[in-house]
């Protein structure tokens, strides 16, 4: 795909619009710490603004679909999953890692999908059967999972959404560092996902995450020749939202490391 689709073209124009006030909104975060109560209504203020801008682009796109903000999609019809900024955590540290999701569905599969960073403008989609890619000025570049084999010199990014202190948290890191000790935490699932397609991560280990938060990226892994697993190592259709509901717990990864997946997870 040399172009972008009218999907998809109605999608990253949405994304774009509606991120356009986290431009100034990012560089004034870090100045506005200092103030608690300024801090935090301003960075409520700013997700409100993405929400409202993304709602009324997409709308203008297909009026008929559902708006799902971290809620549970619906089955029937078209919607949209949204996530006005995931990695918020990093977003209000002034951390350049984060971004806004859209995934397009219907009938409950997953159709198309946009990831964008709008602090460092990279801009990573996908559609169904036609590949992924990330934007170029010029030409967009086709995204490929790497080719890594051994799990000993696998970079895998963690993606751990349990509670701080829980046992399902100690466990899983104590878990993933006894197995390898090239783990990033990026602190945002979908360009943590994004960097698994792009080839520069072999693995992606969600554990926990919301649905609204991953489902863009697991298009992104699956049309950049990757796979999805669930922890007991079955493959699952990413387009498929029932499958993922199903099982927050997720890998993504190139189509050589099933076994080293299988040693993440235990």
């Amino acid at each position: 795909m040399s172009y972008l689709s009218p999907t998809l073209t109605l999608l990253v124009g949405a994304v774009k619009k509606a991120t356009a006030s986290l431009d100034r909104d990012f560089s004034e975060i870090e100045r506005l710490q200092s103030s608690v109560r300024g801090y935090q209504t301003f960075v409520q203020r700013s997700y409100e603004r993405v929400t409202q801008t993304l709602r009324n682009e997409l709308a203008r796109m297909r009026p008929d679909a559902v708006f799902v903000e971290n809620k549970q999609p619906i089955e029937k019809g078209s919607c949209f999953l949204v996530n006005p900024i995931d990695g918020m955590a990093n977003f209000v540290r002034g951390v350049p890692l984060f971004a806004t999701t859209v995934a397009y569905c219907e009938h409950g599969e997953v159709k198309a999908s946009v990831i964008y960073n709008r602090a460092s403008d990279e801009l990573y989609f996908a559609e169904k059967g036609n590949g992924a890619y990330k934007e170029g000025f010029r030409n967009h570049e086709r995204l490929r999972v790497s080719a890594t084999k051994d799990g000993d010199y696998a970079v895998v990014n963690a993606a751990i959404g349990y509670s701080h202190g829980t046992p399902e948290y100690t466990a899983a890191y104590r878990d993933l560092f006894a197995e390898t000790e090239k783990v990033r935490v990026l602190g945002c699932v979908s360009l943590s996902m994004a960097g698994v397609a792009a080839g520069k991560a072999d693995v992606c280990l969600s554990l926990g995450n919301n649905l609204n938060s991953v489902i863009a990226g697991l298009l992104l892994v699956r049309e950049a020749g990757g796979y999805i697993y669930n922890l007991k190592r079955k493959e699952l259709a990413p387009e498929k939202i029932e499958q993922v509901v199903i099982s927050d717990e997720l890998a993504a990864t190139n189509t050589s490391l099933q076994e080293f997946i299988g040693r993440l997870v235990g």
